[in-house]
Formats: C-alpha cells, sequence, structure tokens
C-alpha cells in the first residue's frame, strides 16, 4: 500500500481488492467455471456446437465469460459503494465502543451513511458525483464520531483519573488547613507551593469532567444535525448543485468536524498533561 495514499484513498485500495475477491465467490461466478470445468474435462463426449469446435474453446469461453462478470461487478457503483461501506463499518466498527449510549449513536450514524449510500445509487451524471464528494466529508465526519467515542472510553476506564477525582479535593482541603495553622515560614512556603500543585491538578480534573459532558452533548447533536443532512440530500435537486443550498451542506458539514476536531483535541491535551496524570 503506497505510503502517500491518504485514509480515504487506502480504504477505496482496500475496497476494490475486496470486490475483486467478491467477484470470484459470488454464486454466478461459482456456476460460470463450474460449467466451464464439465463442458471441457467432465463432460468431452457431448455434441459439439459446430463442426470446427475444440474442447479447449469451453475454457476460452469460460475465462471471457468469468472476465466480463468481475469487469460488471467492479464496474457497479452499487458494488463498490456496498464494498467502501463494508470496509468503513470494520474499521470504525461500534462494538469497539464499550460505552452503550456512544455505540449506540455510533451504530446510529453508521445507519444514516448506509442510507446516504443508497440515496447516491439511484443518482447519475453531476448530482452522483456531488453526492459522493459530499459523503467522503461525511466519512470524516463520522471518523471523529468514532474517535471522540473511543476517548470517551479512555477516560471513564482511567482508573487513575477516577482515583485523583475523589482524592484530590480531600487533599487540597487538608493542606488548606494545615497551612492556616502552621507557623513555621519554610513549612508554609512548601504548603503554598503543593497547595498551588493540587489546585491546578483539580482544575486539570475539573477540564476533564467539562470536556466529557461536552463531548457526550455534541455527540447527541452532532447525530441529529446526520439526520438533518441527510433529509437535506432527499430534497436537494440538480439546480441546487452550484448553489446557495449545496455551498450551506458542505459549510454545516465541515463546522460539524471542525467541532468534533476540537473537541477530541482539547481532551487530548488536557489528558496528556502530565501533572493530571502523576
Amino acid at each position: 500500500m503506497s505510503e502517500e495514499q491518504n485514509p480515504r484513498e487506502q480504504l477505496r485500495s482496500r475496497a476494490t481488492r475486496a470486490m475483486l475477491a467478491d467477484a470470484f465467490f459470488r454464486w454466478e461466478s461459482a456456476a460460470t467455471i463450474a460449467l466451464t470445468m464439465l463442458l471441457a474435462f467432465f463432460l468431452p463426449t457431448l455434441p459439439a456446437p459446430f463442426e470446427w469446435w475444440q474442447w479447449w474453446y469451453w475454457l476460452i469461453g469460460g475465462l471471457l465469460a468469468e472476465g466480463g462478470l468481475i469487469v460488471a461487478h467492479l464496474t457497479d457503483p452499487r458494488s463498490a459503494q456496498q464494498a467502501v461501506a463494508r470496509l468503513f463499518e470494520q474499521k470504525y466498527d461500534p462494538r469497539a465502543i464499550r460505552s452503550p449510549i456512544a455505540r449506540q449513536r455510533m451504530q446510529k450514524a453508521l445507519e444514516y451513511r448506509n442510507h446516504m449510500t443508497d440515496l447516491i445509487a439511484q443518482q447519475s451524471g453531476a448530482m452522483r458525483v456531488n453526492f459522493q464528494d459530499t459523503l467522503d466529508e461525511i466519512d470524516d465526519w463520522i471518523e471523529n464520531i468514532y474517535r471522540l467515542a473511543r476517548r470517551m472510553d479512555v477516560f471513564d476506564d482511567d482508573a487513575i483519573l477516577d482515583r485523583d477525582r475523589k482524592a484530590v479535593p480531600d487533599e487540597l482541603r487538608k493542606l488548606r488547613q494545615r497551612l492556616s495553622i502552621e507557623t513555621g515560614e519554610s513549612v508554609r512556603q512548601e504548603l503554598e507551593e503543593a497547595i498551588q500543585i493540587k489546585e491546578q491538578q483539580l482544575a486539570n480534573l475539573n477540564s476533564v469532567a467539562d470536556n466529557m459532558k461536552r463531548a457526550d452533548i455534541q455527540l447527541d447533536n452532532t447525530l441529529s444535525a446526520l439526520g438533518t443532512l441527510y433529509a437535506q440530500m432527499q430534497v436537494i435537486d440538480t439546480k441546487d448543485l452550484d448553489g446557495t443550498r449545496a455551498r450551506r451542506l458542505r459549510e454545516e458539514i465541515h463546522d460539524e468536524v471542525s467541532g468534533l476536531q476540537d473537541t477530541i483535541l482539547a481532551m487530548d491535551e488536557v489528558y496528556s498533561t502530565s501533572r493530571l496524570r502523576e
């Protein structure tokens, strides 16, 4: 696989290989191969269709028929979309998300994508091309939904964060109590420094909690936005392709993707703070 391919191109390359494998294992392909073998090797006593016919002509005819089936399968837009959808769902498998609510949202997002794929298959010409470009951007959107859901799993399962969320407020309270009764200057300085560190740790912990709440709300909102987008795609027509509605559609998708990416970056930034994880 080329290192220069982006993830979307890699997915399509894998889909092409999957389609090629599917073409060989379809019942039509199996029937063609079986019939060719029967006619060429196992039923040589059958009357030839022409006087000049040779037994190995069956092999050539079978190869041509098999090649035609493979080409038809590879050039079928619906087959291509189904292969990409299958690999897409394998890559962003909802079963890898432990949170039941987030997993359900991911499943619904994939359902919307499948419906959009069916809608695109019904189009032709410029409409199909435009919708396919839109679907590519939606794939980025769904990828970020998946990434955000997985980040939420990481935070939920982090035993250190869970421990600190419970312990740090009490530790900070005790440090402040000690500072209120301590008279030694050097000890007071050490206590003040310890308090500052704990306050920063508590602020980071609160940021994690806030980001988790934002992420949960954002997942819910983005799923609603995805449903709205699907409804809009059903009513858009050819004259809208280069118009205000199409531009607004793209802008909405871009805003949703950017919003999810910002949330993911914010969560990673807080989570990677060394003081938070010590």
